[in-house]
């Protein structure tokens, strides 16, 4: 996909990666961008091809309304999450099945409302902002990480499922981007902006996965190993830290 000319809808576009994303797709020529969140009043973003839109993923009437609003997307970028911290086993299971509900069930949702539109535009493209959480867990992300991991596959599951109609189905998976979810972590962390020069790039290359820094390639080579080995290797990272 070119983004020149495209119509695009980015979820959780007041902040982050997803302020990041329209800033990209406006750099890159597209028509019109749809910038989402659920106060759309706190976007920032000064071009008269940005149309706010009220969205929140636990809120099935908002993506419902967005889809009938936004009949010309072509394509659909799913970013908005949270982080709760919530433990998985001691935690508030109310938190816990919030960051499923807005991971999975609200991505999934959305991409249920305009998978039609896409395919009366001719297919366009979906892109999931995933993580490397998709594929581990380190203290204090259970709960994340769980949601991160079936919002995965899921990603998996709709790529089958929407080839027929032509629509390109892309996972982006990170570690830490410097952004406000990520404000607690001292850790290394790439610049925001990279996220949608790397997703986009790969929609021109047709990529249907996109890992985006050093440290998510390596948590995902490790998967074909001991589990184990990883997991001490990480507890060594941490207790050095």
């Amino acid at each position: 996909m070119d983004v020149t000319g495209q119509i695009a809808l980015v979820t959780g576009a007041n902040r982050g990666i997803g302020r990041q994303f329209v800033l990209e797709l406006l750099d890159r020529g597209a028509s019109k961008v749809y910038a989402t969140a659920r106060r759309p009043e706190s976007l920032d973003v000064d071009d008269s091809r940005v149309v706010p839109l009220r969205v929140d993923l636990l809120d099935h009437e908002s993506v419902a309304q967005a889809a009938a609003t936004a009949q010309d997307v072509t394509l659909l970028v799913n970013n908005a999450g949270i982080s709760t911290g919530a433990s998985l086993v001691t935690g508030d299971l109310a938190e816990v099945r919030r960051e499923m509900d807005t991971h999975f069930w609200g991505t999934l949702d959305m991409i249920r409302a305009f998978h039609p539109v896409l395919a009366a535009n001719g297919g366009g493209a979906i892109v999931n902002i995933l993580s490397a959480l998709s594929w581990f867990v380190a203290p204090g992300t259970g709960s994340y990480a769980a949601a991160k991991a079936a919002e995965w596959n899921m990603t998996n599951g709709v790529r089958l499922e929407l080839a027929a109609q032509g629509t390109l189905v892309q996972g982006v998976l990170l570690g830490a981007a410097d952004t406000d979810i990520a404000a607690g972590y001292d850790g290394p962390k790439i610049d925001a902006r990279e996220v949608p020069r790397r997703s986009l790039d790969g929609l021109a290359a047709g990529s249907i996965e996109v890992v985006v820094d050093d440290w998510t390639a390596m948590v995902k080579a490790s998967l074909a190993d001991d589990p184990a080995a990883f997991y001490a290797e990480l507890g060594a990272l941490l207790g050095a830290s």
